[in-house]
Formats: structure tokens, sequence, C-alpha cells
């Protein structure tokens, strides 16, 4: 579709509309506290903390995973908003259980808000899934002991050694928070059994026993470096503590280094080493993502052993532009952002009023759900709309509300609405003045889009409030549109009117391209190509026939897929017109006209009309079907001499003052009709016709000439012609030689020169008939 100016009705009226946009301040829900994710401990009491402000009366509320909770002996909810679990258990009788996602609901006279998920699990402690394994190990080698274990919160590892609490103060003990224990420089003292001790708010268990046995001093036998433990790959979320462990073995005893894999430095702020190469980060931030890469280096030399684990922090959804509680008069647009930003990226979801909104109709998300636009608003869309900002990390949400503008005394919807198809490209659109309030209608305004496209895609046309029908151009054919109106009125517009839907009318195909070429005396090809500029085209009509014949011959109709055709069985002596169209459903689009004299394209192509073979390069040319050659040079050089005789004549008359039509003299036309000795060729009595300067002309033989026929075959001829018969005498004005690069040769029983009045040209002196030489000078 064509450019066009297209604005909103925001962008039409806007300095109108403009006292009406604004923002009631006051009227909004927000939460000044949000419950957080709690462990809660089993048969103990719970507290989740909700504190909302907005204009009152406020009610709150709570749901559990979506359902709503209601007050009874264990749930109790308190004027602030907060909710207090007398007695929390993780299964009840009943089946059910206190865990599970809660959300605060907060309503007063203008919306509802939603507080952000809180997840409340309780505190657990499972078993053991990693023991410790008992150690056999050399003096001054290397020791580690490892446990796992799972619970909620996360559980603290300690260590004991015969029933005692390792002593951390010792260089050589490495506690790591992941529960790993490492004892470097080996003692025989160290020998004994430990035992690995979890605890949380759940409850404390110990590990099944692992006994160290250190035997030996060390041998002093080279050992290349080697890494027993390398770094794991880790997931944490931003503000925790990452442990990268490393422990490395060989004689002498490696030295332990740590870097990047993508060369950026690990920098020094909350970087720790622990024992003798495990790489602690405290605080960790998103920028710590990376593969970390542990070596072990044989001290001196360029010996080294590596191991990498990968660090992925995650970052919580957080808002970069929240959306803004807006104003807007009806009928307008409503546009709401929202950006958030996090690791992974977060997931955007909005609410209407506590409720998942779902787009559809006049209400659109876009950009991956950061923008949400509401069109032709109503008072059914005032409400309070809430962006949730959600990732594995965590989970952020923020409100704002819809002010919906409605004036007293807006005109009613324009009535009767009616599309009526003028063309394939435009529509004209009327309708009725509204019923009432008409009085302050300022103007109306047209709104406009392909039915199959989406209501985003709509435009605006505005038009005067005096007229009640427009026009809607540029469209495109055989496409459905749907249109409905508003009034508009200072103080804002009305409420839409029904809409109409209606189809522009199909096109038919624009003219195609057509090119003829002479093959031979009887047969013309026929090439023609399509065009793109108008409807689509099925196929094509091939019609021909003799000049002034009626009527044509056709049409041969042809598949879209041909594009040619030889016309044949055509008689030399005439001049052809051929017409090419384009149709398809929708009917038969203009034709291409082409004019073709196969005797005059023999002739200019060197070819012989009647036999269609070319003439022997420097002999004449046989052109006269069954009669020997009678053309020679003497006769092609009388007749340029009698022509430019001719000439001479004429400008003598007009530098003597003659007035009046100049007509070839009679003189001429009885030399023509005696030619002088060796011209015998130059007349063809079956022709009809002598060669003057260049040109066949009708010896008005019959009723070939021109004198006699009516004005309306000259006119049939100017239309044919435009512009270009100015060179053939018709009635009586002297004639001028065709140029042949514009047109083709007409036929040659239509014209003839004509004998006017009795004027009588003067003998030209003998001496002007020379020789082809003294021809030649002149």
């Amino acid at each position: 579709m064509a450019t066009r100016k297209r604005c909103r009705v925001s962008c039409l009226l806007g300095l109108l509309l403009s006292a009406l946009v604004g923002v009631t301040s006051g009227a909004e829900l927000s939460f000044t506290l949000e419950p957080s994710d709690i462990i809660a401990v089993q048969e103990q009491p719970l507290m989740l903390h909700c504190q909302v402000e907005g204009i009152p009366p406020i009610t709150t509320q709570w749901r559990r995973n979506g359902m709503l909770l209601l007050e009874d002996h264990n749930y109790a909810m308190f004027v602030n908003g907060s909710l207090l679990i007398g007695w929390f258990q993780r299964t009840k009788l009943d089946g059910s259980s206190d865990e599970g996602d809660y959300e605060c609901v907060a309503q007063n006279s203008f919306g509802l808000v939603v507080s952000r998920r809180a997840r409340v699990q309780a505190a657990t402690m499972a078993d053991f899934h990693v023991q410790p394994q008992s150690v056999r190990a050399e003096e001054s080698g290397v020791c580690r002991f490892q446990c796992q274990i799972h619970g909620l919160p996360e559980p603290a590892i300690s260590w004991e050694k015969d029933g005692e609490e390792v002593d951390t103060e010792d260089e050589r003990y490495t506690l790591l928070p992941t529960g790993v224990l490492q004892i470097t420089g080996l003692r025989p003292e160290d020998s004994g059994v430990f035992h690995c001790v979890a605890h949380n708010s759940a409850g404390v268990k110990r590990s099944a026993a692992a006994r160290l046995t250190v035997s030996g001093s060390q041998s002093s036998v080279y050992k290349e470096p080697m890494i027993l433990v390398g770094p794991e790959n880790l997931t944490l979320t931003v503000h925790q503590t990452a442990i990268l462990e490393c422990v490395a073995t060989g004689y002498p005893r490696p030295i332990v280094s740590w870097s990047r894999l993508d060369g950026r430095p690990i920098g020094v702020e909350g970087i720790q080493v622990l024992g003798t190469g495990n790489l602690m980060i405290s605080d960790v931030r998103v920028q710590h993502s990376g593969v970390y890469v542990c070596a072990a280096n044989k001290p001196g030399t360029r010996v080294r052993r590596t191991a990498q684990g990968r660090l992925v922090v995650q970052a919580p959804a957080e808002f970069v532009h929240p959306p803004q509680s807006i104003a807007r008069p009806a009928g307008t647009t409503a546009v709401f952002t929202c950006q958030a930003q996090g690791e992974p990226v977060p997931q955007l979801t909005w609410l209407k009023n506590g409720q998942i909104l779902e787009p559809g109709g006049h209400v659109k998300l876009r950009n991956n759900n950061s923008t949400l636009t509401i069109y032709g608003i109503s008072p059914e869309d005032e409400a309070i709309y809430q962006c949730i900002a959600e990732n594995s990390a965590g989970s952020i949400q923020a409100s704002a509300r819809l002010t919906v503008l409605w004036a007293d005394g807006l005109p009613g919807a324009p009535g009767l609405v009616r599309a009526d198809p003028l063309s394939p490209n435009a529509i004209q659109l009327s309708w009725k003045q509204p019923g009432q309030n008409t009085q302050d209608i300022i103007g109306y305004v047209l709104h406009i889009r392909k039915t199959a496209d989406p209501i985003e895609m709509e435009y605006q046309e505005a038009v005067s409030k005096s007229t009640l029908q427009q026009v809607v151009g540029d469209l495109e054919p055989s496409t459905s549109y749907t249109f409905y109106v508003k009034a508009y009125t200072s103080r804002g517009a009305s409420k839409p009117s029904d809409h109409v839907v209606e189809s522009t009318p199909g096109e038919v195909p624009a003219p195609p391209t057509l090119f003829t070429k002479v093959v031979n005396s009887t047969t013309v090809l026929a090439v023609w190509e399509p065009s793109g500029k108008m409807g689509q085209h099925e196929g094509f009509r091939l019609y021909y026939r003799k000049v002034h014949s009626f009527p044509f011959t056709g049409p041969l109709t042809f598949t879209r897929n041909v594009t040619q055709y030889n016309i044949t069985q055509l008689d030399p002596a005439l001049v052809y017109e051929v017409k090419v169209l384009a149709f398809n459903q929708h009917g038969d689009g203009n034709a291409t006209l082409r004019f073709i004299s196969l005797k005059e394209a023999m002739e200019r192509s060197g070819d012989c009309p009647f036999t269609g073979t070319p003439c022997a390069l420097n002999t004449p040319c046989d052109c006269v079907k069954d009669e020997p050659s009678k053309t020679s040079t003497t006769g092609i050089i009388i007749g340029i001499h009698i022509g430019v005789t001719c000439i001479i004549f004429c400008v003598l008359f007009l530098m003597f003052g003659y007035r009046g039509r100049l007509m070839m003299c009679k003189t001429v036309q009885d030399r023509l009709a005696t030619p002088p000795a060796g011209r015998s060729g130059a007349l063809d009595p079956s022709q009809g016709a002598v060669s003057l300067n260049g040109v066949s002309r009708a010896s008005g033989e019959g009723n070939g000439g021109i004198v006699g026929k009516s004005r309306a075959e000259t006119k049939e001829l100017e239309q044919l012609f435009p512009g270009r018969h100015r060179g053939l005498m018709v009635e009586g004005v002297a004639s001028c030689p065709l140029d042949e690069t514009q047109m083709s040769t007409l036929p040659l029983d239509d014209f003839s020169l004509v004998e006017e009045g009795e004027t009588q040209f003067r003998e030209p002196p003998a001496e002007g008939r020379g020789t082809s030489g003294q021809q030649g000078e002149g």
C-alpha cells in the first residue's frame, strides 16, 4: 500500500485532548512490604509479612498455590496484612500441606494487586548420600575426606576426630563449606577416626566413620604433579559464596595457580585462597561467571597439569523500567512498558486486577511481553495492571493503574455505517450523525484496517464535521477491509460505531508489452511480455486483421506461460493490425496494438517479399513476382531528378508570393505516366505505383485514391496514427516523405496524389536532366 499520512486519534486531536491526559495520584495500591521465601520449622509458628498502602478502605487476603486461604484455627490474618500460620505442618492428616507458593492480595475501590510469590518450604534433613571413606597416606602427604547431604536450609558441615571437633586453627586442616576436609603435610598424630556432622533447623546427623592411617616417611623419589580433585561445575545466586576446590600431589610439592579460560583477570576483591590451592569467591556477581582453570606446576619447570570447572552466577529479576500509572480519554490507546533484567533473562507476565491477562481483541502484548497496548479503551479497561518478572533466581512485581477519562455529554456512536466499493483501490464510507449531543462535535475519525491484519495495524483518517461520507483511497484490490467511525468533541470521543466489512473489487491485468518480427513474406512472429503493474494475469488473447477490415481474427487464447505465436498465411502486400491483451477472473485488460507491413519490412531487411530470400550483395534485387528485373540505375537517377525539380518549383512559388495550397503539378504526373527511355522499370502497372524520392505512392487508379473517401475514414487514420499522418497528402494537402522510423507502411491502395486546379508547372531546363554524374553534383 502506498505511503499515506496516517496518525492516531491522539495525534490528530492531541491539542484538544491534552488537558484530559494525566495520572490520578494516590489512588493506586502498592506494597511497602512483600512476603519472602521462607524455610519453616515443622510444628512451629510461621509469620508471612505483607504491608500495602493506598486509599482506604483496603482489604487483604492470601492465596496458597493460587487458591484463596480462609481464616481458621491455623490461619490468622492481621489488620496490617500479615499472615500467621500457628502450627506449620509439612503433611497434615487430610493430606494437605502448609508448603507452597503464597501471595498477598490487596484490593480497594480502584482495583486489585497481588504480591510476589513467596515459596514456603519445610526444613528437612535427608540421609548422607556421600559418606567419608577411610584413607591410607604417607607422612607429609595429602589427605581428603568428603561427605554430602541434602537439606533445607543447606546443612552446615563440621568434622570430628576421635569424637572431638577438629581443630580448624591448625593451618594444615582446611574445612570447606561444601563439606570437604583437607589435611596437608600429614603427620603420624593425624591418624584417627573421622566423622562428618551435618546440622540445620531440622536437626543433626552424623555420618559413618572413616579412618586415616599415616604410614612412614615420604620417599624422596620424584613424582609428576597430579590433580587429585579439580573444581566442580557450580550454579549459584548472586551474593552467595563460591568454593572452587583443587587438590594436587607430587614431589616436590606442586604449586597451584588459578586463571580464567577467557583470559579475563580473576581480580582480588572478595577472592581468597583456602589451604594450599582452593579458590573462594565471596559475594559472587554475574561477572564472576566463567570457566576457571586450576593448574599444578612442578617448581622451577613448565611441567603442569590442569583441571577446570564452570561457575554460573544467576541474578534475580529486577526492573529497569517498571510500568507507570496513566490516565487516557475513552477511545484512545493506552500503552504500558515493563523492562526487567536478570540472569537468566526474566519472563514477563501481566495481570489485570490479579488475574492473568490474556492478549486478544483490542489488547496486545509485544516485544517479549515488555509492551502492553490497549486500543480503543473503555471504562471496562480501567483496572490495576501488574508486570511480574520471574526467573529461576526469583521474581519481582510492579503495578500501575489505568484511568479511563469519560466526560459527560459526549455524543453517541455514529450510526448506519456503510461501505460501497468504487474501484479496486477505493471504497466510499458513509454514516449517520449520532442521535444525541451532536452540537459539540468537531469532526469524525475513520478507523481503517485490513480485516486479516491485527488491530495494531489500524490507521485513521480525520474528516470534517460537515461531511458524513468519505472516499477511502489507496487500497489494495481484492482485499477485505474493516471500518468503524467515532465522533470527537473537545472533551473526548464517542463510542465506536458498529464495524462494517467490505472488500475491494478485483483488478484486470495491465496491458502486456508487444513486439512483432517479420519471419517471411507471409508470417509474422508476435512476442509479448506480461506487466506486473496491476492484477495478476491468467492468460492472453491475440487478435489480428488487415487494416480497416472488420472484424478481427481471433481471439486466439493462450495460457499464462505462453508468450509468443506465429501468425501465418498473411498477404505480403497489406498492412496488418495485431493486438494482445491479458485477462484474469475479473475480465480482459486493455490491449496493446502494433501495425506491421510485411512488404516494407522485407524491403528494409533486404529480402524479397515474395520469396523471403535475401538479395545478393552488389546485385539488383528481383522484387517483382514472376517478372524479370527492369530497374536500372538511369531510372533511379531520373526519379530523383524529377523530385528535386518539383521541390525547386515549390520554392519559386513561395518566393513570388503565391498563396494557397501547394499540390504536385500535373506535369509531374504526366512525366510519371510516360517515363522516358531507360525508365521502363520505374512504373509497375501490376502494382499501380511509382518510386518517388524513396516513397511509394498510389497512382490514383481505380478507387484507391483518397479523393471521394469520407472524412470519417480520415479521422480513423488520425486515431490510428496520431501526430504521424501529416506527411500524407489528404484532400489536397501537399505530401512529404513519410518518416519510416515512426510508423509501419500503410496499404498502398489507400493513398494517391490528388490533382487540384489547373496550375501548370513550367518544364525544367533541359540541362537539368543530366547524367548521373551531373545529378550527383546537384
